[in-house]
């Protein structure tokens, strides 16, 4: 549960949302989402309100949760087509083919999704924020489950992505380097932001000792 939680993200902008399990990490990422409904307060994303304007906010926004939320008998070429379809975004066989070379999928791209690992799903569902064009994207632990390269390969995008002028929000268990793409870094402890600071003025080893203070100390 959310108690008073006030962030805001600007444009080129990337927050990392650091907190034990229950904090209301997941639970505010599906709020700005509009899949959850505050029960009271209010999110905006661009000057739109989340609930009342949902649906012109979901264009502007790319949302990874926890499940891949791929579809297991479909290939992987297959559920990047299907999804384009959902989401009404008309996109070309080239498109589709680069962001499953960006992924390193290109070669696997016709086995059925039930057969992929772990981390081969992960990988399919972040090639989805390729075919978009979000202003906003919305990461639930997006380099869980990822090898090396592959999480190499998300550090660059994001980077790239916020260059563009777009903003991020990714929750995290890690100090690695997930947080070498965050501008802020924002500790939720017991649903109220008991951190937000520029990762630039945290020491390397303050802030798992933050973390620590607040996070570990209401498990």
């Amino acid at each position: 549960m959310l108690d008073s939680v006030s962030l805001e993200v600007r444009a080129g902008e990337a927050l990392a949302l650091l907190g034990a399990n229950g904090a209301g990490k997941t639970t505010l990422l599906r709020i700005v989402a509009t899949l959850l409904r505050p029960s009271r307060g209010q999110a905006t994303v661009a000057g739109f309100d989340c609930v009342k304007d949902a649906e012109r906010v979901r264009p502007l926004i790319a949302f990874v949760g926890h499940g891949s939320h791929l579809y297991e008998d479909l290939t992987a070429r297959e559920n990047l087509r299907f999804w384009t379809t959902l989401t009404s975004q008309p996109t070309g066989s080239d498109a589709i083919e680069g962001a499953l070379a960006a992924v390193d999928l290109d070669r696997t791209d016709d086995d059925r999704v039930r057969t992929f690992s772990a981390g081969m799903k992960r990988r399919l569902s972040l090639a989805r924020l390729l075919l978009g064009r979000p202003s906003v994207l919305l990461l639930d632990e997006p380099f869980a489950s990822l090898d090396q390269r592959a999480k190499k390969w998300l550090a660059e995008h994001l980077l790239a992505f916020k260059a563009a002028g777009g903003a991020v929000v990714m929750t995290t268990h890690s100090f690695g380097r997930e947080l070498e793409v965050a501008d802020r870094v924002a500790i939720l402890a017991e649903g109220r932001v008991a951190l937000d600071a520029p990762r630039a003025d945290l020491a390397p080893d303050e802030l798992p000792r933050l973390y620590a203070l607040h996070a570990e100390a209401e498990a």
